[in-house]
């Protein structure tokens, strides 16, 4: 029986797609190029699509043998040999999935990809290409006037902005719920085989275990959450035909890595964000719930703490922690035909029952478990009613729900008007926020796969105790969620939200031992790291949904920012009002038509006639829906029964029905997760790889000085960080070429050269001058006309000062005189060298430094300390005696000087 549990890794990570006339030939491939599977799709059919999986695993030389006799048999003449049957079309890294509109189906691959992060070993990636290829043949196509027009708003979807995908690491759960999935009891999943088995038609998957030994290890695959799958409609149509490798799950939203160096530890510090595809859409046109409960604009952040000196799941440390973004759960829209920058709020639908905030909480229950804690952070005090608006039937939904609840299980409902506290020069935005994060985790807990360490229980911290969540034997789990929202869920939602990640963070961080107390102060390395992967995560998240990235930043709450910030956040928020005014609605005719929200259909009105969007989405529209939950039990019952753990992570028949599990020998390549890290087979170099090229909180963030504590939990002064010499993010390639350079570079002018071409420069300048000239010597690239021009400068006052031009040669009569210079002082160098005599005594309090190796490069000396006298040894002994209370007999000088003081002050 096997003793163990990996995840599966995909056979199929390298793809080429062969055409001939009448068919599609795309064969996959693992990384090593040991296994390879063959897709054949049908190119005769003009609507249908046509996909043969022969599911069988071929080597490379039986891959071989076969594309060569589909070359062969596909020549026009038998035995010619300068035309090919064969072409290559495309190589690619994935498929996205198919597609059709009016005409025939489309395939969609990934042909370029980049790496994003690292959780274990196992690589998250960025889509950077794609290639969109029509499958049937041209002389079996019937043409559609409207294909052209459904294929670009198809393609408006940017696949290369945001989208991510993985081999082996399910981007749709949290690490919770992969990791928990790893350490269920092998006796079930021993079942779950045996079961798997008896309904797989795969043939050749299990052959040769026997033959093997039969010992091995359980690999798992789970089902994704499809509720963050982006290409779950697109891969449905294949999903029963093909084999589950061909299938590559995608989601949206943010994702980010740096790298947080402990004295030479590194500590891995990722941000995923998941954007759901229920309901999904842009700012004005995607408001409040649908009839199902999936809200607009939700996202779950994840933030996962790694100690990537073990890269093991079972070995290493892992924490993580969740929340969660979204729309009010109710039916709320903003009508964006004024033109009004703040549209009024109107409530659609009367809801007296709560019945949609019903069906959202209940998803969450189920995903998150409990406590559900609300944040809102809408304005509660208008002059006009806007925004309470919503407060105020959110506020009567939580009651209502809460009143049929278990006591123990009930939403907390916070309620914080952000933009009031921010306009009160008493209050401090980020302290209260401060205090409202440490309640939500204390209630909450977070994740981590090692139980509490030794120092820990043995010197326990106060708020360590008080933390909550499920302890179970081997760590933590985290029970419940925190939900925030604002109207737009953006930039008041990623600050509050930055502030519980930063609470948060200190806890894995204690957790995992790598601070003595759960506690992270601003202006350190870390904190500074962590806000540069949360803006950078809020600015994605705006761009996809309000049009612009974020207007209001951690640092406006500090009330830090410099004073241009205030000139672009007027441009973002332009931006973000033309965005939402002419292209909103484009944008979001394609991700209605790429989600499958809307299928084109002859006979039914096209995409861009539709007034309105709204049925679309609200499928109780079209059809009657089953019938209505009751009004007081709204809850799933085998849900809130298991709570506060996640129903979903709970070891049961229906949560083992969605795993795939499978016996492996412990060697093969789809549990290998060390061949797929490390890639042995392949030649690497150190500048490819993607562990140096990550934001490191020691190259980026720590200050170049020397002598500063490299700890990154040191408060730094705003001067002192390593931003403020190397800017911003766009700068960091030219920080890193003056880095390169900095040795080369001529050094700095003297101190008479500065002042004498300098002299109007005010007293400010020279001091940050000098400030930076300390940590690199700046080296601007200027072309051979800049060149020209500065080198005219710098010669201009040389010729003042001494009357000679460096762009002259010299004459013959001035190269004599210094010829003759340079020889006197050689000789007279002589001279001082030979009259120099061995000193065999040093005068007393002078060091002397005696060389005990011959090696005078690398040396060791030995020391002699200086000689003391007798009076020194003395006074010394007195001061010694005098601090043990013996005190030394005044002498007779010391008597009279006393005398003196004591006539010439009083007397």
């Amino acid at each position: 029986m096997p003793t163990a549990a990996a995840p599966i890794i995909s056979s199929v990570q390298k793809l080429v797609l062969y055409e001939t006339r009448a068919r599609y030939f795309l064969v996959g491939s693992n990384n090593a190029e040991t296994k390879y599977r063959v897709l054949k799709i049908d190119r005769t059919e003009p609507k249908d699509l046509v996909i043969i999986d022969d599911r069988h695993v071929y080597t490379q030389q039986e891959i071989r043998e076969l594309l060569g006799r589909l070359d062969l048999g596909n020549r026009t003449k038998m035995g010619q040999k300068g035309s090919s049957g064969l072409f290559r079309a495309v190589s690619a890294f994935g498929v996205v999935g198919f597609v059709r509109f009016l005409e025939g189906y489309y395939i969609v691959l990934i042909t370029k990809r980049r790496k994003m992060a690292d959780i274990g070993g196992h690589a998250i990636y960025k889509i950077e290409d794609t290639n969109m290829i029509y499958i049937p043949n041209d002389s079996v196509r019937v043409t559609h006037p409207d294909e052209a027009r459904y294929l670009r708003i198809f393609q408006n979807v940017d696949l290369s902005s945001n989208f991510y995908f993985s081999y082996s690491y399910d981007l749709s759960h949290s690490l919770q719920y992969n990791l928990t999935v790893l350490r269920m009891p092998l006796e079930m999943l021993k079942s779950e085989t045996t079961q798997n088995r008896q309904e797989s038609f795969d043939i050749f998957e299990d052959e040769g275990l026997i033959t093997q030994g039969g010992s091995g290890v359980f690999g798992i695959c789970s089902e994704p959450y499809m509720k963050y799958v982006w290409n779950g409609e697109l891969l449905d149509i294949i999903k029963s035909t093909v084999h589950r490798d061909w299938l590559l799950y995608i989601i949206h939203g943010f994702c980010g890595q740096s790298k947080l160096l402990i004295y030479g530890r590194p500590v891995y510090v990722t941000l995923i964000a998941r954007r759901s595809s229920k309901f999904a859409g842009t700012r004005f046109l995607k408001r409040g719930a649908n009839c199902e409960g999936d809200v607009a604009n939700e996202v779950e952040t994840e933030q996962i703490l790694c100690d990537a000196s073990v890269m093991s799941f079972t070995a290493g440390s892992y924490s993580s922690y969740v929340q969660v973004r979204g729309s009010v759960p109710l039916y709320w829209s903003q009508d964006i035909s004024t033109m009004m920058p703040k549209p009024p709020i109107t409530l659609d639908q009367a809801d007296p029952f709560a019945h949609v905030a019903a069906l959202h909480f209940d998803q969450m229950f189920q995903r998150f478990g409990s406590p559900i804690i609300i944040l809102n952070l809408v304005k509660e005090r208008e002059k006009r009613k806007h925004e309470r608006i919503l407060s105020e039937e959110l506020v009567a939904a939580v009651t209502y729900l809460n009143q049929f609840l278990p006591p123990e299980h009930t939403i907390v409902y916070i309620p914080w008007d952000m933009a009031k506290y921010t306009k009160s020069k008493l209050c401090n935005v980020l302290d209260r926020l401060n205090v409202i994060a440490e309640s939500v985790v204390k209630k909450t807990g977070f994740f981590v796969n090692r139980p509490d360490s030794y120092c820990s229980i043995l010197r326990p911290d106060e708020k360590w105790n008080e933390l909550g969540g499920c302890v179970i034997p081997t760590g933590r789990l985290q029970t419940g969620i925190l939900r925030t929202n604002c109207v737009d869920c953006l930039d008041r939602t990623n600050t509050a939200q930055f502030m519980v990640g930063k609470c948060a963070l200190a806890y894995q961080l204690y957790s995992l031992g790598l601070i003595d107390k759960p506690n992270l102060q601003f202006d350190t390395d870390a904190v500074r790291l962590f806000e540069e992967l949360y803006e950078d995560h809020g600015d994605t998240l705006s761009l996809q949904y309000g049009g612009s990235q974020l207007v209001h930043r951690v640092k406006t709450y500090r009330k830090i920012a410099p004073w241009t910030q205030h000139s672009k956040d007027i441009m973002q928020t332009l931006s973000r009002y033309y965005s939402n005014a002419f292209s909103d609605a484009d944008r979001q005719d394609s991700i209605n038509l790429f989600l499958g929200v809307y299928h084109p259909t002859e006979g039914k009105p096209h995409l861009w006639e539709l007034p309105t969007d709204f049925y679309l989405h609200h499928k109780n529209t079209m059809r009657l829906l089953p019938t209505r939950r009751s009004y007081t039990y709204w809850w799933t019952p085998e849900v809130i029964k298991h709570l506060p753990l996640p129903y979903d992570e709970v070891i049961c028949a229906a949560n083992l029905k969605k795993l795939i599990v499978k016996t492996f020998h412990k060697y093969e390549e789809e549990i290998d997760i060390h061949n797929e890290f490390f890639r042995p087979y392949e030649l690497s170099s150190f500048d490819d790889t993607f562990c140096l090229a990550m934001t490191s909180s020691a190259r980026d963030f720590m200050p170049k000085t020397v002598g500063i504590d490299p700890s990154p939990f040191t408060v730094r002064k705003p001067d002192e960080t390593g931003k403020s010499v190397l800017g911003n993010k766009s700068n960091r390639e030219e920080a890193v070429l003056q880095r390169k350079t900095a040795a080369s570079a001529p050094p700095p002018p003297s101190e008479e050269a500065m002042s004498s071409s300098s002299e109007d420069d005010s007293g400010t300048d020279r001091e940050e001058e000098g400030s930076v000239s300390q940590r690199s010597t700046p080296v601007k690239m200027t072309d051979s006309g800049d060149s020209a021009k500065v080198t005219e400068n710098v010669a201009q006052p040389m010729k003042e000062l001494y009357g000679i031009n460096l762009s002259d040669g010299l004459s013959e009569e001035d190269f004599s005189i210094y010829s003759r210079f340079v020889q006197l002082g050689q000789s007279q160098h002589k001279q001082d060298k030979n009259s120099q005599q061995p000193c065999s005594r040093c005068s007393d309090g002078v060091i002397k430094l005696t060389p005990i190796s011959a090696f005078s490069q690398d040396n060791v000396y030995e020391v002699q300390p200086p000689r003391v006298d007798r009076k020194s040894i003395d006074i010394f002994q007195a001061h010694i005696q005098a601090s043990q209370g013996v005190m030394q007999p005044l002498g007779k000088e010391d008597a009279s000087m006393y005398r003196e003081y004591i006539r010439n002050r009083y007397l």
